[in-house]
C-alpha cells in the first residue's frame, strides 16, 4: 500500500464478575504469587464477554452491542513486559466465545481454533499468558464473528516497557467502525449491511476530544479496531512521529502529512508534541470526516527543551534475517482451492499452509488475486515487509498487512515460536467472510 494519505481509491473491578469469581481468582493467584505450585504470577486480569450499548446517534435509542470488557481494571488495561498474567474469562453472552490476542507473539494460550475450545455461555475459564514484549496489544472475538448476534467491541491492552519512556502522557485511541441501519441497530461484520450506513468512533465516542497543554509530548496508541476497513487518521497541523507498529518498536520516522494508514487490527504508537488545537480526520478511502479534536490550552513550562524522539526499547527481535537461506512459500490469499476456510469449520486436521523448523527464516509471497484489498494477519510471530527487490526490509515489524488487488507482497519472519499458528485473510468488504488456515513451527 502506498504511504500516501486520503487517496479515495485505497483503501468493575473483579467484583463485577461476582463474589465467586473474585474469590476464585484471588485464591488461585495467591497460591501462585506466594510460591505455590506453578511459576510465579505477577499480574491478574479479569475479562468478561457481555452485552452493552453505545450512543451512536443523537436523539435515538442507544445501539445494542457486545463487548470484551476488563472488569478488573478502571481505565486502560496496563500490564508490563515480563509479566506472567493469570486471566479469568467469563462468558455472559449466549454463544461460545474466547478472547483472541493480537500482538502477543508466542505468549498467548492456544488459539481457540487450534485445540482450546471456546467458553460456553455462563462459563468461567482461567489461563496463564506470558508478556514477552512491550507494545500495544488487542484482544477480541473476531474469529467468532460467524456466530455473533451483535458487533463486538475489542479490548486494547498495553504491555508497558520495564523502563521509563520520555513522554508526558500515554493515551489509547481505539477507532471502531459500525454499520447502522435506520433504526440504529448495528449489523455485525460478515453480514450484508444492505442500507446500513458507516459510522466511526474513537474510544466509543462519535465526537472524541483530547485535552492537552501546549508543549506536551503525547504517546498516542492508535488502533484500527474496525473489522474490515483500511483507515487513515490524521492530526492536522502536527508532526506525527511513528515509534512502533503492531506492538513492535520501529526506527522513528515521520508519518507522511501527519497521517497514519492502518489495516483492520493494526496498531501504531506515535509521538506528538502538542502545539495548537487541531482536528482528528479519518478517511475510509471514500471521504474524509472529522472524528475528534485535540484541544490545547495553556502551556507546559519546561526547564529543559524536548529532545527529538528516541527509539523505544527493543523487544529482542533478531536484527537480521537470513533471506538467502530462507524457506520460501507462496500463499494465495482467500483462494477457495488453497485451503482457506471459515473459522466455524476450521480444524488443524486440514492441510497446513506451510511448515518450518524452529530457528529458520521464512519468506512468504502473499498474492491477492481478489478484486478488493485483502488483509492478512499472521499469528505467532511478527514479520518484516520486504523491499520489492527482496534484498532488504522496511525498518519496522508488523503482524497485519493490507494487500491491494492483483498485488503480491513478500514478508519474512524468524520462526522462533514453536506450535501450530493461525493465519487470517479477509477482504475489505463488510459482508466478506473471515477465512483462516494454519502453519506449523516444529
Amino acid at each position: 500500500m502506498k504511504p500516501g494519505i486520503f487517496d479515495p481509491t485505497r483503501r468493575e473491578l473483579l467484583a463485577g464478575l461476582g463474589a465467586g469469581l473474585s474469590a476464585g481468582l484471588g485464591a488461585s493467584a495467591a497460591g501462585l504469587i506466594t510460591g505455590g505450585a506453578g511459576p510465579l504470577v505477577t499480574a491478574q486480569l479479569a475479562l468478561q464477554a457481555r452485552p452493552a450499548t453505545l450512543a451512536l446517534r443523537p436523539g435515538q435509542p442507544p445501539t445494542s452491542i457486545w463487548e470484551l470488557a476488563a472488569v478488573s481494571h478502571i481505565g486502560d488495561v496496563r500490564l508490563r513486559r515480563g509479566d506472567r498474567c493469570e486471566v479469568v474469562f467469563r462468558n455472559d453472552l449466549p454463544v461460545p466465545l474466547a478472547p483472541v490476542w493480537y500482538g502477543l507473539s508466542g505468549g498467548a494460550p492456544a488459539d481457540p481454533l487450534r485445540g482450546r475450545a471456546p467458553a460456553p455461555p455462563a462459563a468461567v475459564e482461567t489461563s496463564i499468558i506470558s508478556i514477552p514484549n512491550a507494545g500495544t496489544l488487542l484482544a477480541d472475538f473476531r474469529l467468532f464473528e460467524d456466530g455473533l448476534k451483535q458487533p463486538a467491541r475489542p479490548l486494547p491492552i498495553i504491555a508497558a516497557e520495564t523502563g521509563p519512556v520520555a513522554v508526558d502522557r500515554d493515551e489509547v485511541l481505539l477507532i471502531e467502525e459500525w454499520r447502522l441501519q435506520p433504526d440504529s441497530t448495528a449489523v455485525p461484520p460478515g453480514q450484508d449491511p444492505k442500507d446500513a450506513k458507516p459510522l466511526y468512533t474513537i474510544n466509543g465516542q462519535t465526537s472524541f476530544e483530547l485535552s492537552a497543554l501546549a508543549g506536551q509530548r503525547l504517546r498516542l496508541r492508535i488502533i484500527n479496531g474496525s473489522q474490515r476497513s483500511v483507515l487513515a487518521i490524521k492530526l492536522e497541523n502536527h508532526e506525527v512521529n511513528v515509534m512502533a507498529l503492531d506492538g513492535q518498536p520501529a526506527e522513528p520516522f515521520p508519518a507522511r502529512n501527519g497521517a497514519l494508514v492502518l489495516a483492520p487490527g493494526a496498531r501504531a504508537d506515535a509521538f506528538v508534541d502538542t502545539a495548537t488545537s487541531a482536528a482528528f480526520l479519518l478517511h475510509d478511502g471514500k471521504e474524509a470526516r472529522k472524528v475528534g479534536q485535540l484541544t490545547v490550552s495553556g502551556t507546559l513550562e519546561r526547564r529543559v527543551p524536548l529532545l527529538p524522539p528516541q527509539p523505544l526499547p527493543a523487544n529482542d527481535l533478531p536484527e537480521k534475517l537470513d533471506l538467502k537461506g530462507a524457506l520460501r512459500f507462496d500463499v494465495a490469499l482467500g483462494a477457495a482451492d488453497a485451503g482457506w476456510i471459515r473459522p466455524a469449520s476450521f480444524s488443524t486436521a486440514s492441510t497446513a499452509a506451510f511448515r518450518a523448523k524452529a530457528g529458520r527464516t521464512v519468506v512468504l509471497a502473499l498474492k491477492n488475486a481478489a478484486p478488493a484489498t485483502t488483509v492478512f494477519h499472521l499469528h505467532g510471530q511478527p514479520f518484516r515487509l520486504l523491499d520489492k527487490l527482496d534484498d532488504g526490509w522496511k525498518p519496522y515489524w508488523l503482524d497485519t498487512l493490507a494487500i491491494e488487488p492483483g498485488q503480491t507482497q513478500r514478508i519474512a519472519f524468524a520462526a522462533t515460536s514453536p506450535g501450530r499458528w493461525l493465519i487470517e485473510s479477509v477482504a475489505t468488504d463488510w459482508a466478506a467472510p473471515r477465512l483462516v488456515r494454519w502453519y506449523g513451527v516444529e
